[in-house]
């Protein structure tokens, strides 16, 4: 199955066990914005695909016309196992990424949930998504897809949030299995309210919801009744939470996944003052809310921005303990959680984090033919340092650097994307403030270039799709392939930039004269502070002082 591949999937990644529970720590994050949240009308899903064990690659999934008794192949995302076949859909369309060439994309976090209720099916949650992309026209058609699918072949995997998206409308979609004794699954999915924004984060966020709207929220028939049957729940249908019976709360589940939306919403709705408390472990405190609405309109670039959150001036910032280290690092190698003196500790879990494979923004529009109105704003590696290209939804192509099978985990090659900003990024960890300064100046003139050009771009795309479609797609297939290309080429030499000037330690200026900058002044305080008399200069009697 051409989608990307994951060696280890972010969601086996394990953290801990928190009150019972099992909470991922690699894991991943969404954020969804409704046409009316956005600055032009767009509806906006954001995926951040984050594994230490995954190698981030961009697939393309070309379109198709099956004959009667054509089967698909059931290929587990996480592992490369095969599970087996279901039946083909008559038409497939083509999909780019996580995005198929009518503007519906999927997004995904992983909650676990109860042990228990681990599927037996034949579906895994990757394969589901694409299968949905594959056959789906709308966000609700994706939804109805998953169920038909679900209810005829089962579910194989472990409780999942799903975002799902088309140009009108953004929905969260949770699901969980029923256990080894019954392949199926239960599920429900509600639609953000126009003007809000939601997010999840490997924490299962659907509580109580409406069971007779069904234009705007969707559920198994039996998502309640199977709750009872299983002791879980006894109070009556209106107080059902999807969330508390089938994930309930761990201390991790709220400061590794929940602290993330508060963040993400925190930082779009500064003025609903909401209190960190919950994202801080404190399971009395109020619950977060499942959508909140903006205080003003949300750009493609400011949902970026939300991307590459450490978390900066909040109770959690990241660049100011002494694990930033002299240079405000925003990152902590795992594990996440330590022992001291049989005290246990924590790393926070931001949104920006260095094992991401590959994350995107897509974008879906309303009033512009699916061709030129999807477009996914991919990117590898960590969000604060990656770069943002557009690839358009109806492409038949797709960069070579970042294409499916580039490439591998185990073997470095320089015509790998992936490989390239890892490189980068991995350099600048070693004096992190001041080199994420060169990267971001990098950074920001592409993605600007990019937003800027995207209006002209479309403009002749339009032009060309009035005389044919297929010249609008040969022409956004060749653009983007083209930026792609370009983009792995800047970013390599942007890494031997940084490898001249930042030498051994050294900066050099832009005229080639080396410096010896030294540390922050906090830094130096807090060494003098903790090594005291053994670091301290003693001039010998009669030398003179240095200064």
């Amino acid at each position: 199955m051409a989608v990307i591949r994951r060696m280890v999937a972010c969601s086996m990644v394990v953290v801990a066990a928190w009150l019972g529970g099992i909470q991922p720590a690699g894991a991943c994050t969404n954020f969804l914005i409704t046409k009316g949240a956005s600055v032009d009308g767009s509806v906006m899903i954001t995926y951040a695909a984050d594994s230490h064990e995954f190698y981030g690659e961009l697939s393309y999934i070309p379109p198709g016309v099956h004959p009667p008794g054509t089967m698909r192949e059931v290929i587990e995302w996480d592992t490369g196992k095969y599970l087996g076949r279901i039946r083909q859909a008559p038409v497939t369309y083509s999909v780019a990424g996580n995005m198929n060439e009518h503007q519906v994309a999927v997004g995904e976090t992983t909650y676990g949930g109860r042990e228990e209720l681990a599927g037996s099916g034949l579906v895994d949650y990757g394969s589901l998504m694409f299968i949905a992309l594959e056959r789906a026209t709308t966000a609700r058609e994706a939804i109805q897809v998953i169920a038909d699918v679900v209810a005829e072949y089962g579910y194989a995997s472990s409780g999942e949030s799903l975002s799902i998206s088309d140009a009108n409308e953004a929905w969260i979609f949770e699901i969980i299995g029923k256990g080894k004794d019954d392949p199926g699954a239960v599920w429900v999915a509600r639609r953000v309210p126009d003007g809000y924004i939601s997010a999840h984060a490997n924490q299962s966020r659907i509580r109580q919801f409406p069971l007779d709207d069904p234009a705007n929220c969707l559920y198994s028939k039996d998502v309640i009744s199977f709750a009872r049957a299983k002791g879980y729940f006894d109070g009556p249908d209106s107080s059902f939470s999807f969330a508390d019976t089938y994930a309930p709360l761990t201390f991790g589940g709220l400061r590794f996944c929940e602290a993330r939306v508060w963040c993400m919403f925190n930082r779009a709705a500064p003025s609903l003052g909401i209190s960190p408390a919950w994202a801080g472990g404190d399971a009395t405190a109020e619950a977060l809310p499942l959508w909140v609405k903006p205080d003003r309109k949300l750009a493609v670039r400011d949902v970026m921005r939300l991307m590459r959150d450490h978390y900066e001036d909040t109770p959690f910032d990241m660049t100011k303990d002494v694990g930033a280290g002299p240079y405000a690092l925003p990152y902590r190698w795992r594990p996440m959680t330590w022992k001291v003196d049989d005290v246990e500790y924590l790393f926070e879990r931001a949104v920006s984090t260095q094992q991401t494979g590959f994350s995107f923004v897509a974008q879906s529009r309303s009033w512009l033919p699916d061709a030129i109105g999807g477009v996914l704003w991919f990117g590898v590696d960590d969000t604060a340092s990656t770069v943002y290209f557009p690839v358009y939804c109806s492409v038949r192509e797709v960069p070579a650097a970042f294409a499916k099978g580039n490439g591998s985990l185990t073997d470095f090659t320089w015509g790998s994307g992936f490989w390239v900003f890892n490189w980068v990024a991995n350099y600048a960890y070693s004096r992190y403030s001041d080199m994420i300064q060169d990267v971001q100046a990098v950074q920001q003139e592409l993605e600007g270039r990019y937003l800027t050009d995207q209006p002209e771009i479309e403009a002749a795309a339009l032009a060309l799709h009035e005389r044919s479609p297929r010249l609008a797609v040969d022409y956004l297939t060749d653009y983007s392939v083209r930026l792609g290309d370009e983009l792995h080429r800047r970013w390599r030499s942007l890494g031997e930039q940084l490898l001249v000037k930042y030498l051994d330690g050294n900066v050099k200026t832009p005229t080639g004269e080396v410096t010896h900058p030294g540390y922050p002044e906090d830094w130096y305080r807090r060494v003098a502070a903790e090594q005291g008399e053994r670091l301290q200069v003693k001039p010998l009697p009669g030398e003179p002082e240095s200064h």
